[in-house]
Formats: structure tokens, sequence, C-alpha cells
């Protein structure tokens, strides 16, 4: 069962400064540098490597960044889902505070003009069994279209519908949706995370799974509610932590983990990013991916 993931893939520029500057105010950053990111391309490698099948739907440019994306991406995952466009490559400008928050700003000409199932085999691709996994960075129109096409063959979908594009999402051909408490808050205007997922789940998810940060996560599943705690650990950097999060869960559901232990795993992962400077530099190799199936494997016996 492979895991479809679409959406959008970017150069992320970081730079670092000891606190975020005030409008009017030039700051000289102590560190920056370029990676590969994008909400789409995050998840995707993240639930690669969990060990699972994973297919990547996204544009790129015409341009040498197209060329820096490719070659990083290499050896992640086939990279036959990746098409070029007559435009700039997306990016994006992560400033990190000492804290280890951030402040992001991109540019999304490629994904705002993306339409996969026109541009790329991906109906034709998606089968009964199969896992689909969205995020926020394409047009609400063409997201909903893809969850529905899924959904007609049978795959299970997962949306994490960040960044919000105003409306509140179509959660109606969504099975697992994934937000922040802020998100959540956005879409519903209820300030509590239990009373927030429960609202998502009367717009159409089966399950629904608001994240908490460094308090964990809230899974609702059916009227089960489940608060799996977070590991602590010192933070450096947050920008990866909710891609790897999502990427994660959608991994180790597709190995057949069940929902709860699924979460309470990308939860682990997530903690091992925010300990480490970047986005897609951050997330969690397959080896340690390993480790945290196999101890979770052991206190399961």
């Amino acid at each position: 069962m492979p895991v479809h993931v679409v959406g959008n893939v970017c150069i992320d520029t970081t730079f670092r400064v000891d606190r975020f500057p005030v409008p009017g105010e030039t700051l000289n950053a102590s560190d920056h540098s370029d990676g590969v990111g994008g909400k789409g391309a995050n998840q995707a490698v993240a639930a690669a490597r969990t060990g699972v099948d994973v297919r990547f739907f996204a544009p790129l440019g015409s341009d040498p960044a197209a060329a820096f994306i490719r070659e990083r991406l290499k050896g992640e995952f086939d990279l036959d889902g990746l098409s070029e466009k007559p435009l700039p490559s997306d990016r994006s400008t992560i400033v990190v505070n000492r804290d280890g928050e951030n402040l992001i700003v991109s540019g999304v000409a490629c994904a705002a003009d993306f339409d996969p199932l026109q541009e790329t085999g991906l109906a034709a691709l998606i089968a009964r069994g199969d896992f689909l996994v969205m995020q926020g960075n394409l047009r609400a129109t063409v997201t909903d279209a893809c969850l529905r096409a899924a959904k007609t063959v049978g795959a299970t979908t997962i949306l994490n519908p960040s960044p919000l594009s105003g409306a509140a999402p179509d959660l109606t051909a969504v099975d697992i949706v994934i937000v922040n408490q802020g998100e959540a808050f956005e879409i519903t205007s209820e300030p509590d995370p239990e009373r927030a997922a429960r609202d998502l789940l009367r717009r159409g998810a089966k399950a629904a799974i608001v994240t908490l940060g460094a308090e964990g996560c809230l899974l609702l599943e059916g009227g089960t509610v489940d608060l799996i705690p977070a590991v602590k650990v010192a933070v450096v950097d947050t920008s990866g932590a909710g891609d790897v999060f999502c990427g994660c869960f959608a991994g180790f559901l597709t190995k057949g983990w069940p929902l709860a232990q699924s979460a309470r795993l990308a939860v682990a992962a997530a903690a091992l990013v925010v300990g480490r400077p970047g986005t897609l530099e951050a997330c969690p190799s397959r080896v340690e991916l390993s480790k945290l199936m196999n101890t979770m494997e052991a206190e399961s016996l």
C-alpha cells in the first residue's frame, strides 16, 4: 500500500536571529542556510523514512533551484511525480529566534498553478487501500478534487489543511484531519482542543488530531479521546515538527500501526525534530524511526 503525498516543494532559506525584528527594523542573522522544504516534501520524506512506499507529486519551476531540489530529494523516493512549470520554483524564508520559534513567508507560484489530476497520473495510480496525504498549499478546489478521487476508489485520506486559505476546509472526503491548536480554533472558533476536534468530526472527518506543541496531541476517533503527551526536549527549531508528525503518522498507519499508536510514534518523531536546526535536514533518519517502532513493539509485549 503506497502513500501518495500531493503538495508543494520549495527552497527554504533559513535565518537565525536572537529575536524577531519589529516592523521597519533590519537585523543581522547569526547564521543562514539554504535547503529543501515545503510541507509536501517534508511530509513525503518523513513518510518514506518510516519504510513505506511513497509517491510524491509536486510542481517545480524551470530554474536552477529545480535541479537543486531534485538532487536533495534523490534517494528518498521516486521523482517521477515532480512536474516542471515555466515559473520560478517556490521559495520560503524562515526566520528562527533563540527560542526555536519561527516566522515563515513563502512564494508559491508553482503550487498555486498545480493541478495533479490534470498534470500527473495521480488518479490512475491511487487504488483501494492506499493512503493519500495532502496539505493546504494547493488551491482548495484542487485539494478537494484529489480527496474525492481518492475516496471514490477506497483510499484512506489524510488532510493537514495548513496553511489555511481563509475558508474552512471541506472535510466531507477526509478520513483523518490533522491541525494544530491555532488552526483548530480558526476553523471551528472553539478554543478547547477537544471541542474543536468534535466540531471537525461534525464537519465530515472520521478522526481528528489536534497537535498541541510541547503538550503532545489530542486524538479523537468516534467518541474516544486520547491525550498523547509530548516527549520533553530542549527546543532548537520548531520549523519542521508538524510536517514530520503528519508524514510519520501516515507512514506508521500504512505499516499497520493502530491510530493511537501511530500518533504516539509521530509525537516521538516530532520530538527528535525540535531538538535540531532546519526543516527537512532535521527529519529523523530511517534508523531513528526504526528504533522508535522497535521500542513501541517491545513496550507492547
